[in-house]
């Protein structure tokens, strides 16, 4: 009878503890979307939009998206990846952005819903800097082009091959591109413009731009498709915020001055 007791007693204290203790559900209903953290991925390796320097990671979508989120009241989580994974991981549910200096294009629309445009880029022609031969696409006839994995230049060089008659070399990051055409093992190389005009200027690379620029592309920030309605809105009035405050030009001012 007293082990009876004392079994009746436990179970009531344990219930009204349950009673006392909200559900998960309803601790995150009352916490609301102010403790949402949302996570960012990012390529490291395309300066000047993210690198890393004296071990902190940095660039204009660091800052960016850094600034975004404070103008707007939320929390990221910056994650750091090669730039050909960032929109598997985001269908996959690791990452809920993603930039990288990501072009806007028709393909990506299919996956994702783009921010408005944040920068203008366009895709470029690179050559070494003692190479006379090369002054544009006509001159590729039996050359081999290295692209890196995923980005609209390798898309751009894969739709032409057959047109201009080279061969491709795919690699996985922006080091390895530009050392393929400076030991040359490729003759040259197509990558956006800001991105390489920055490297020539601050790497110290023996390479350098022809020709006109093979595309007119515009940057965008990335959420997966009809799955982050309120958090583009959030970024897309962020971004306007930041170019109506002059922040904006301050953070490209940063980099590209």
């Amino acid at each position: 009878m007293k082990k009876n007791m004392v079994l009746l007693s436990l179970v009531a204290a344990l219930g009204l503890s349950a009673c006392d203790k909200p559900s998960t559900q309803e601790t995150s209903n009352a916490a609301g979307s102010a403790d949402k953290v949302y996570t960012v991925g990012v390529d490291n390796t395309y300066p000047p939009f993210e690198f890393t320097k004296d071990g902190q990671l940095i660039g204009i979508d660091v800052d960016l998206i850094n600034a975004i989120a404070k103008n707007q009241g939320f929390t990221i989580n910056i994650e750091q990846m090669d730039f050909s994974g960032i929109i598997p991981a985001m269908q996959a549910g690791m990452i809920d952005v993603g930039m990288g200096g990501m072009s806007i294009t028709d393909k990506r629309k299919e996956t994702v819903d783009f921010s408005e445009p944040y920068f203008a880029a366009g895709v470029s022609l690179v050559v070494a800097d003692n190479n006379q031969d090369i002054a544009s696409l006509d001159d590729l006839t039996g050359k081999k082009v290295v692209v890196k994995n995923g980005t609209v230049g390798a898309s751009f060089a894969d739709k032409n091959t057959e047109q201009y008659g080279y061969s491709i070399i795919q690699v996985s990051d922006s080091a390895s591109m530009f050392q393929e055409v400076s030991n040359g093992t490729a003759d040259a190389l197509m990558e956006d413009y800001p991105v390489i005009s920055y490297a020539i200027a601050t790497g110290g690379l023996d390479l350098k731009t022809v020709g006109e620029r093979l595309t007119g592309d515009d940057y965008g920030i990335s959420v997966l498709k009809d799955k982050n309605d309120e958090l583009l809105k959030m970024i897309n009035d962020g971004l306007a915020n930041l170019k109506e405050s002059g922040e904006y030009e301050t953070i490209m001012n940063t980099y590209l001055d």
